[in-house]
């Protein structure tokens, strides 16, 4: 019983790690905007999705200007 659960659980770890390596990054620049609808340029990297493929979107941080009196 020992072992089982051993291997069951070496098994869901593997599936986890497998399926976070899976994820990927890409740099996509936003070519246009229209209502709901945004248009991304990714380059060569566009191959890698596909559609319905959701997707999580960063934006840039941009630094405030602070002013001071």
């Amino acid at each position: 019983m020992k072992k089982t659960m051993t291997l069951i659980a070496a098994l869901v770890f593997m599936l986890t790690a497998l399926a976070s390596v899976h994820a990927a990054t890409l740099k996509c620049t936003v070519e246009k905007v229209e209502g709901t609808m945004v248009t991304m340029n990714c380059g060569d990297k566009a191959a890698d999705l596909s559609a319905g493929t959701n997707i999580k979107v960063k934006t840039e941080k941009g630094s405030a200007a602070i002013e001071g009196c």
